[in-house]
């Protein structure tokens, strides 16, 4: 029997509904709105037909049934040790107003779509919906708000119910199995102490991704990004991205996988990746998986930003054209059941989904559900019914699979790849699964779940049992598999003995990254300089906008007023003025700049206005993006009040094309910290693990204003601690990142230029300030950003005579205002202020050529506005002594335990102190 379920009361079932408890009291009772029922033989004929018509009602309402609450009687659980339980009245033909299976239903007006003949037996419906909704496969999509979606993938639904699976197609599910099998037995064999993290138990997860690589290049796509963790990762690499087993074995033996040349600490076993073109049918598709830290879910946004890089790189999104994004690149995530509940990243990265600047055309989500995370139970793991749950909040569908049903497994993902393409939105796959051993293949399960691997361990394995069905098919025979297992393990043993003469290659800074390299072990001098005449154009035309364009009063009068007479006198430009000619030379000069973060677009303290919104139409206009044909694309990313998925997102974005300048900037410069796991595992050392280059720039505004505890230190000491600056040895350009504190816009100016201009990509972290956004001492002029001019580390004193200097004080940022000003004050001639604008690399060679001038000098201090055990001290401290050769005394805060008072009168008293005391030291 076939017919379609879903359109049994298509167009017309809200209808059916409404009437459906008028008709059946109308049915039941000789009165309805106060008349009587006359006898006539006319009146049977009329009975009939609302009964039909109850019937119809009562028929969609159960097929309703089954579509919401079907999955919760599905076998899609492989070992079954489930938390919830289900009523079983919600599929109760009576509680939807019939009285057995056996009623006949009849099809009316083509309501039952494909039924042979004109009735048809309850029973022989609650078969098919059992069939659609409650076996191997179920879904979650009832809650979809789209009815077009709803209807779409209901439609799919029975459409897979009915499909079967061709041979040809059967034989490559099991050879995948077969050999991710002999791979995780052939490890266990020759590499018995390695946590290798095998599959076994998920062995299906090999069918999920070579239906979405084959599906993927039969829609035309060119690449897809994938981001997985560990477990079943080696499976992959071998068996479907053609990953050397050579290199693997290498690398298990203790020996580098990366060129000599490079400057690397590589990373291990569980973290490689792959970069590889497959074929699928004469179509090729290009397959990036992204290297992975241990810290769970935290490469799902840095994927997303590498996809999106992508898609801008080859125009392949929404640049205001009602474009879908997506057409051409895709973006997969692989999840473990656990680690999708408990990882708060997961939820923000899901609310990026659909925001404008992070859209990428929707996410292919795989759940990996061994149903343990780490030692933890399912049941212990999360408060929900499904791992999945979270997939509600952005409207995804779900679809439960049975992780030891391959063909099901396929079907499902034929349906997640279906649903992405056509409504560009995320999807999930939950596949459940098992995990043979515990956390890794030392560690033994039974300490805390013996009941569920009483189970496992009296099982068979996935492969051997889908081995044993498509024997009992004819579809292959017992030699046939057995010659299978045996050719791919042999292959494994000729590629173990190659291992030693393997040589690693260089397939570092290819492409795009043609020109990009490491830097020497020296520290260079680019001329980051403009043409005047550039900057009166770039600065003019930042704060144009177009007749019609009904701007802000209060920008008209300020921001834009401001700039014009700073621009036209070329005198007197702040620091927002000075960012937007950075960003607009480098736009002229080709390269596209991205600035995300909350509010970016305005900025926190209402500085930079670089987009500006229409008053009346609420129309968004960004004037850099309209300065000549041909110029680089300026996009400024509003994001949403997320700190980690952001962050992640845009480190994606940075390492994909180094000609892309990409900017993050927090609200407050210690709001970083909710992106720490970002800043230690991909900011800090991709470099260092993977070779992978970034140039992502962040901005931190920092500054002790009163403001309280969490919104004035953006925690210098944190970024300081996470370089890896010698404190024995004169830095190079070679470390890790850069942290600077310019102290005038000029200087910031040049930190972002230089991102671009240099043959290499480092990160940089910029403490930018607050009150110095319109402080009026702090201003450049065109001269300091001419060409011929460049970041200086270190800014020294022309106020005083070195000559008479016999106390000099180091500091950074805004401090230096203020110690300049109380100097002024008092009237005092002896002391030189010292501006370190670059720690890290430390400028040992720029502050000997400086403090060479004061040749009277006996005092040195360090004066920093955060408390001792804070900020910069313990790192200049280190270095200035052991690389300057001088002693060097501290001017701050005490050490605390936070960085700044809550209470207004300590504060101002301390402030107080931080100018006078170091005066006096």
């Amino acid at each position: 029997m076939s017919f379609s379920v879903y359109r049994l009361v298509k167009n017309r079932h809200n209808k059916l509904y409404v009437a459906h408890k008028y008709l059946y009291r109308f049915y039941q009772t000789d009165n309805v709105f106060g008349y009587k029922k006359k006898p006539s033989s006319s009146y049977t004929v009329s009975k009939q037909v609302l009964q039909k018509r109850c019937n119809a009602s009562n028929l969609y309402r159960l097929v309703e049934a089954y579509r919401k609450y079907g999955h919760r009687y599905s076998r899609v659980d492989p070992v079954s040790f489930a938390k919830f339980t289900s009523n079983d009245e919600e599929l109760d033909v009576r509680r939807y107003g019939f009285e057995n299976t056996q009623e006949i239903i009849d099809s009316l007006d083509g309501i039952v779509v494909g039924i042979p003949s004109s009735k048809v037996a309850l029973g022989d419906v609650i078969d098919y919906l059992n069939k659609v909704y409650c076996t191997y496969i179920a879904a979650e999509f009832d809650y979809l708000e789209s009815e077009e979606e709803r209807e779409w993938f209901a439609d799919q639904l029975e459409s897979l119910a009915n499909s079967t699976i061709d041979i040809p197609t059967k034989r490559t599910i099991l050879t995948l199995l077969i050999q991710s099998e002999a791979f995780d037995n052939f490890l266990a064999k020759k590499f018995s102490s390695v946590k290798r993290y095998g599959a076994e138990g998920s062995e299906n997860m090999m069918t999920v991704f070579h239906e979405i690589f084959q599906s993927a290049a039969k829609d035309n796509l060119e690449q897809i990004v994938l981001a997985m963790p560990h477990r079943g990762r080696l499976n992959l690499l071998t068996g479907l991205l053609r990953y050397p087993p050579a290199q693997m074995f290498y690398k298990l033996r203790g020996n580098p996988d990366f060129p000599e040349k490079y400057q690397c600490n590589g990373d291990v076993l569980s973290h490689l990746v792959s970069s590889t073109n497959l074929e699928f049918d004469d179509k090729s598709i290009h397959v990036s998986l992204l290297f992975n830290p241990s810290h769970l879910e935290a490469v799902n946004p840095v994927s997303m930003g590498k996809t999106r890089a992508k898609q801008l790189t080859c125009q392949d999104g929404d640049y205001g054209h009602n474009k879908l994004w997506g057409d051409k690149i895709l973006n997969v995530q692989v999840h473990g059941d656990a680690a999708l509940t408990g990882q708060g990243i997961n939820q923000e990265c899901l609310e990026l989904s659909g925001v404008p600047h992070f859209e990428i055309g929707g996410t292919v989500h795989l759940v990996v559900n061994n149903q343990v995370g780490f030692t933890t139970p399912a049941d212990r793991g999360r408060s929900s019914r499904y791992c999945t749950d979270l997939a509600k909040i952005v409207s995804a569908p779900v679809i439960h699979v049975n992780g030891d049903h391959p063909e099901e497994v396929l079907k499902a993902t034929r349906l997640a790849c279906n649903y992405q393409r056509r409504f560009r939105k995320d999807v999930f796959i939950n596949m459940n699964c098992f995990r043979k051993w515990g956390h890794n293949e030392m560690d033994d399960p039974t300490f805390t779940n013996p009941a569920l691997y009483s189970v496992i361990n009296s099982r068979r394995s996935v492969p051997q049992l889908y081995r044993s069905k498509l024997e009992g098919e004819e579809v292959i025979s017992d030699k046939e598999c057995d010659e299978l297992y045996d050719e791919y393990f042999d292959w494994l043993n000729e590629e173990l003995k190659a291992a030693d003469e393997w040589e690693a290659e260089d397939s570092y800074f290819k492409e795009q990254w043609q020109n990009i390299s490491q830097p020497d072990e020296a520290i260079t001098i680019w001329d980051t300089g403009i043409a005047s005449d550039v900057m009166t154009f770039v600065g003019l035309k930042s704060v144009h906008y177009p007749s019609n364009f009904a701007i802000h009063p209060t920008i008209a009068r300020g921001h834009v007023n401001n700039r014009l007479t700073r621009i036209t006198d070329g005198k007197g430009i702040d620091w927002s003025t000075a960012e937007a000619l950075a960003v607009g030379s480098l736009l002229l000069e080709g390269h596209n700049v991205r600035i995300s973060g909350q509010d970016v677009g305005r900025g926190t303290f209402s500085q930079r206005h670089g987009m500006l919104v229409d008053q009346e139409t609420n129309s968004i206009y960004i004037p850099l993006n309209d300065m000549q044909p041909n110029q680089g694309y300026f996009e400024i990313a509003n994001s949403i009040l997320s700190e980690e998925a952001v962050l992640g997102f845009e480190y994606g974005m940075s390492i994909e094309n180094p000609n892309n300048l990409i900017v993050w900037e927090a609200q407050f410069g210690d709001f970083f910290n909710g992106a720490q796991v970002i800043f230690d595992t991909f900011i800090s050392s991709g470099e260092a693990k993977w070779l992978a280059q970034s140039g992502l720039t962040v901005l931190l505004p920092h500054g002790y204003d009163g403001a309280g505890p969490e919104h004035s230190s953006a925690r210098i000491e944190r970024f300081l601690q996470l370089t890896d600056s010698k404190e024995d040895r004169v830095d190079a350009e070679t470390v890790n990142m850069q942290v600077c504190q310019p102290s005038t816009p000029a200087q910031y100016f040049h930190l972002l230029r230089r991102q671009m201009i240099r043959p290499f990509r480092k990160p940089l972290i910029v403490i930018t300030p607050k009150t110095l956004l319109r402080d009026p001492e702090c201003v450049s002029n065109f001269a300091e950003m001419e060409r011929g001019t460049h970041f200086n580390p270190v800014i020294g004193d022309r106020k005083v005579s070195p000559a008479n200097v016999t106390r000099v004080l180091l500091t950074s940022g805004r401090h230096y205002y203020t110690l300049d000003k109380e100097r002024q004050s008092v009237g005092i001639d002896d002391t030189a202020i010292v501006r370190v604008e670059s720690f890290c690399p430390f400028p040992t060679s720029e502050l000997l050529a400086e403090l060479s001038l004061y040749g009277n000098a006996k005092v040195f201090i360090w004066c920093q506005e955060e408390p001792q055990n804070m900020g910069a001290w313990s790192f200049i401290k280190r270095r200035f002594e052991n690389l300057i050769g001088k002693p060097i005394k501290f001017s701050g805060r005490p050490t605390a335990a936070t960085p700044a008072t809550g209470v207004g009168k300590i504060h101002t008293q301390q402030q107080r102190d931080l100018i006078t005391i170091p005066f006096v030291m």
